[in-house]
């Protein structure tokens, strides 16, 4: 027995996944503004970052390929460098977990890196499952352009608005 979204028509599936694709940018978003109020230095790094989210969330509505690309790249190399690298992703769940047992708040922007990560995971999926859904001949090229659109993007407004 297969899930009704698997059986349901084209249509249906599409907008679920364009709903999908709303929350997850909302989610990052959210994530962003209150790291933002909790560290002004972050307030226009993270503004310039909520626009590719907005986009993204406007554009997939309107099954863009190159914001389904945006959105899985932004999303995956964002998730990446949290988990990997910086492994704020990790502190951040550490740092839930001291609040539920202390009610103590240190750092509430390490706190939002997991609510942003979570996004970040709905988001990936949503924009496969668009993705999935179009039979655009170019659609790879479109998805890859977008790819490396909000990469670069992303380049520069780190290199401009990144705390120092």
């Amino acid at each position: 027995m297969s899930p009704r979204f698997l059986n349901s028509d084209p249509a249906t599936r599409s907008a679920s996944a364009q709903a999908w694709v709303t929350i997850g940018g909302a989610l990052f978003v959210v994530a962003l503004g209150v790291s933002a109020l909790a560290v002004p230095q972050l307030r226009l790094l993270h503004l310039l970052q909520a626009f590719i989210y907005v986009a993204v969330v406007i554009l997939a509505r309107r099954n863009n390929l190159f914001a389904l690309g945006a959105g899985f790249t932004i999303a995956v190399v964002w998730n990446c460098l949290e988990i990997f690298l910086a492994h704020l992703m990790q502190a951040g769940v550490v740092m839930f977990g001291s609040f539920l047992r202390t009610g103590h708040v240190d750092h509430l922007e390490t706190m939002m890196v997991p609510l942003g990560g979570i996004g970040h995971f709905v988001l990936i999926i949503a924009c496969l499952a668009l993705f999935n859904q179009t039979t655009d001949n170019k659609k790879w090229w479109k998805f890859l352009a977008g790819s490396v659109l909000v990469l670069g993007y992303f380049a520069v407004i780190v290199a401009i608005a990144r705390p120092r």
